[in-house]
């Protein structure tokens, strides 16, 4: 399976420290493409430790569903598409 890795919904990326664990999530659906080029999918995921907590993540890149993400930061969800 391709392991991805998830993108940053801003410039700040200070609050991530090298110390912090990687979670993993799995694709559950893709939900559109965004960005000025189309160059980012916005994609549901379902944490692989808590199947019952799903969030909405921004992920440059190519991604499908059943694909795992390795998450750096995973408080923060991207707005959806309008």
């Amino acid at each position: 399976k391709l392991v991805a890795q998830q993108t940053q919904s801003n410039s700040n990326s200070s609050s991530i420290t090298m110390d912090q664990p990687v979670k993993l999530a799995k694709v559950n659906k893709v939900l559109g493409r965004t960005g000025s080029t189309g160059g980012v999918t916005q994609v549901r995921v379902e944490f692989i430790d808590d199947p019952n907590r799903s969030i909405v993540r921004n992920v440059k890149g190519p991604v499908r569903e059943g694909d795992i993400l390795s998450l750096m930061e995973w408080e923060r969800e991207a707005r959806r598409l309008r």
